[in-house]
């Protein structure tokens, strides 16, 4: 798997200069070193598949954590799913796989399923900002992997805007 640190850094535990680099100056958050880890061990055992995939960034939201990676043709959803499972295990945290993309839409279909996004609006604000609205049925609200408000802050994380979720 490509990940943003050396393989030998993330390995070893000991951050060459320019991992270090990347680590002080907040582009790779400390916790992110262990998610590494244990992907680069799952690569090795379990999934071989991972070597053609891309880690970008881990967001820890609550109990929830985010992984954006971009993968390869040949895993599919349900291979990432079994991923996540095991990292759940590993990690004691609640895991979610997203692909990268730049679609708030399409983050938050993968983010919030098995509850389905009615429609993602957004709202122009008075002093020129954007806010984005994501609406969700009110019969799926407990489908929802987390609670709002942390689904909330990994959005508007992964977009670097604001994102409202509105259970309707």
């Amino acid at each position: 798997m490509k990940i943003p640190l050396d393989y030998l850094c993330v390995r070893s535990g000991l951050l060459c200069d320019r991992c270090q680099n990347l680590v002080d100056s907040g582009q790779v958050d400390q916790f992110e070193i262990k998610v590494m880890e244990a992907l680069l061990e799952l690569e090795e055992t379990q999934f071989r598949e991972l070597k053609d995939a891309t880690y970008y960034k881990a967001i820890k939201s609550g109990n929830l954590l985010i992984l954006i990676v971009e993968s390869s043709p040949t895993l599919d959803s349900s291979k990432w799913i079994k991923i996540a499972r095991s990292l759940q295990d590993k990690l004691k945290l609640k895991v979610r796989i997203l692909e990268k993309t730049t679609s708030i839409k399409n983050s938050a279909v993968q983010l919030l399923s098995p509850a389905r996004v009615l429609g993602v609006n957004t709202l122009w604000l008075p002093d020129g900002s954007v806010q984005y609205v994501i609406r969700v049925a009110k019969n799926e609200k407990r489908l929802l992997p987390a609670n709002a408000v942390d689904l909330e802050n990994a959005l508007s994380k992964i977009h670097d805007t604001k994102v409202k979720i509105r259970v309707e």
